[in-house]
């Protein structure tokens, strides 16, 4: 039976004024609560404990209002710059590949960022997702205590990364982004913000403990990788990856090198070099006009240690005393592995 014109102009209109609603309470949100100097925006706007810019405070509450996770749904959460673009080739070839011959690969044609969606960049309606093939993949940058419940409930893939190279890259990305008619963002105003814990999604600290702390009562619905556990062992990660993910390599794709195959292919040297990674566009969620970033962007460097060419021995010293206070008796290690 068809629907009739008069329900669905009901509902449509039921829609929208949902949503005009939800604009209507964010603009008040945001008129009310504090606010300090953005890297990329002009402003920060402290929601819950952490900062965001405007547009993804009302994108999170968004997500609350209307995505529908699934059971087996798997979420890569990140903070910002670290490593998430290499976690989603790395995440996306494992599950899928099945799907994709090595020598005509869908991420040798597209950027990392196409292979799933990153929810935090959704607007009204929200897309819906559910012609993708179970189990679904989203990534986030939102802190675990910003995600909805039903999400928390999924299983999760979290990489956390050394604050000091987190910093750097994070500054970098943003400058490149930030509007010409700003002025530009000094490294010693970006450092002063970041210890202050204010840059997007920070603070650093907070963020990664969210997902450290419940990844110890439930080891079973999130994995918590470290980015330089990562790049000292690739292979062993993948592996944990699949087994994780729920498909774990068979004893006949470890013979034929499949797992190799696919650290090659998701390698920094390989993606780096792509045509798309080198003139292709990014573009996020509904607002995609808005919101392209070159994907050259998102390749600088992906080493482990690069603060040392921008941070002085006072600097260093400083974040990790920070880190050192701030993770405490919580049995998390920040160990830079080189």
């Amino acid at each position: 039976m068809s629907t009739s014109p008069s329900l669905t102009t009901t509902q449509e209109s039921k829609e929208d004024a949902d949503y005009n609603k939800l604009c209507e309470d964010h603009n008040h949100l945001i008129e009310t609560i504090p606010k300090r100097n953005g890297w990329k925006e002009q402003h920060l706007y402290n929601y819950n404990g952490f900062w965001l810019n405007p547009h993804i405070i009302k994108n999170n509450l968004v997500v609350h209002t209307y995505f529908k996770s699934q059971s087996t749904d798997i979420f890569l959460a990140s903070f910002m710059k670290s490593g998430t673009t290499w976690l989603k080739a790395l995440m996306f070839s494992t599950l899928n590949r099945h799907l994709y011959s090595f020598s005509d690969h869908f991420l040798l044609h597209h950027g990392p960022h196409s292979t799933f969606p990153l929810l935090d960049f959704e607007t009204h309606p929200i897309t819906d997702f559910t012609q993708l093939p179970a189990p679904r993949l989203f990534a986030t940058h939102f802190p675990r205590t910003l995600l909805p419940p039903l999400i928390t409930s999924c299983k999760i893939v979290y990489l956390c990364r050394e604050p000091k190279d987190v910093l750097i890259s994070k500054w970098h990305f943003m400058c490149k982004l930030r509007p010409k008619d700003m002025p530009p963002l000094s490294l010693e105003e970006a450092f002063e913000l970041f210890c202050a814990g204010i840059s997007d999604y920070g603070p650093f600290w907070e963020h990664v403990l969210s997902y450290w702390r419940a990844s110890l009562e439930n080891p079973e619905k999130i994995l918590f990788l470290k980015y330089e556990e990562v790049k000292k062992q690739p292979e062993v990660v993948v592996r944990k990856l699949a087994a994780f993910m729920g498909k774990p390599f068979t004893a006949e794709e470890v013979e034929k090198g499949v797992v190799e195959k696919i650290v090659e292919l998701c390698s920094f040297g390989n993606l780096s070099n792509l045509e798309v990674n080198k003139n292709g566009v990014e573009k996020f969620g509904k607002v995609a006009a808005e919101l392209g970033v070159d994907n050259r962007q998102f390749f600088r460097k992906g080493e482990t240690g690069d603060w040392k060419i921008y941070l002085s021995e006072e600097m260093s010293q400083r974040i990790d005393g920070i880190t050192h206070d701030k993770l405490k008796d919580s049995g998390l290690i920040i160990d830079p592995w080189y």
